[in-house]
């Protein structure tokens, strides 16, 4: 049977997306000083929700307040405060109401929380980022306790997000972030549990999905965003992306979003957008690049080895391209930077009132 950017997606574990596309995860910096959604922040998703998407992921939520990718992030910490509460039921609220889901993505940003925030941030190891102007400091390496609290700290925000309304998490693994960075062995050289071998490297991930899972029950979706690779020398590769992603396929995801890159080799933006990334140096046909979705060929071959339903996001503006990408196996589209230049965009695309997104 043909599938269509209109044909609906049962996940795994049972909830249904009534279309094929999703507003991915783009960070907006608008929640008050105190980490606390705000009617601008509810503005936006509003719009999106009458965008018509399927799916809508947020940008950051932090599960820890002194690991903020940027000022504005919203952050679940462990607060329960009824008035933090009442402003995540309002978000979630608005951001359902025209009848698409609304995904928390949760994350730690490790060693790219920028130095003003915290000057010694926490990492998988004491490995700093080659990034000009000093805007990072140098990490320290967890401890086994940071890291079963960090494990803790994921399954709580999920909590919180489920009792509050949101109707699924996303697990931020991509883009360098704490996660990512435990998945590298370039920025992960501990010699513990923790690192070496990919099992050990992979094990925090895994653990977090696990604890997430308990936390919020078989019923409820739960997402992971995954590099299909670093694109650095020594960094994280497709190979070992793929085992990653077998590994979550066994724990039982419900959809994985494939991405790449990080903060000092930016491949989610494209080539054309980054000056520092050269396409011929990170493994993207030419063929890729004029078919638009950046990291098809990662996701055309792990289509071939698992079942599980899986999300591209990057690049893609045309109804041609997302339409040959489901061809290929692709479930979910994710687009983000059009759709801040034009919240409806997607409604129009579906409708047939145009065949483009313009970024």
């Amino acid at each position: 049977m043909s599938v269509s950017l209109s044909s609906p997606l049962r996940l795994p574990c049972g909830a249904v997306l009534v279309n094929r596309m999703a507003k991915a995860a783009i960070t907006e910096g608008l929640a008050d000083p105190r980490g606390r959604p705000t009617e601008e922040l509810e503005g936006i998703y509003d719009d999106w929700g009458r965008g018509k998407f399927g799916l809508q992921i947020t940008g950051n939520i932090i599960v820890n307040g002194d690991h903020l990718e940027r000022p504005g992030n919203v952050v679940i910490d462990g607060r329960d405060d009824p008035e933090f509460l009442a402003r995540l039921k309002s978000w979630s609220r608005v951001g359902t109401r025209h009848g698409s889901h609304l995904w928390a993505q949760l994350s730690h940003s490790g060693r790219q929380t920028p130095k003003f925030v915290n000057a010694r941030p926490l990492s998988s190891s004491q490995v700093k980022l080659i990034m000009p102007v000093g805007l990072f400091g140098t990490p320290k390496a967890m401890s086994p306790l940071q890291i079963e609290e960090v494990i803790w700290s994921f399954a709580n925000a999920a909590g919180v997000c489920q009792r509050t309304g949101f109707t699924g998490v996303q697990i931020h693994a991509a883009h360098g972030y704490l996660l990512s960075a435990f998945l590298s062995p370039q920025s992960n050289v501990r010699d513990d549990a923790w690192g070496g071998s990919l099992d050990n490297r992979s094990r925090l991930l895994l653990e977090i999905v696990r604890a997430v899972r308990r936390e919020v029950g078989r019923n409820f979706p739960i997402c992971v965003k995954l590099n299909s690779a670093d694109f650095q020398r020594g960094g994280f590769e497709a190979a070992e992306s793929e085992k990653v992603a077998l590994a979550l396929e066994r724990e039982g995801i419900d959809l994985l979003e494939i991405s790449g890159g990080s903060y000092e080799k930016p491949a989610m933006l494209g080539p054309e957008e980054t000056g520092s990334v050269d396409p011929t140096k990170i493994r993207v046909r030419r063929s890729t690049l004029e078919r638009e979705a950046y990291f098809i060929d990662f996701a055309r071959t792990l289509r071939r080895k698992v079942k599980m339903p899986i999300m591209l996001t990057g690049g893609l503006r045309t109804r041609d391209g997302m339409t040959r990408a489901l061809s290929e196996g692709i479930d979910v589209v994710g687009v983000a930077r059009p759709v801040c230049v034009n919240p409806y965009g997607v409604a129009q695309l579906l409708a047939g009132e145009t065949d483009r997104l313009d970024s």
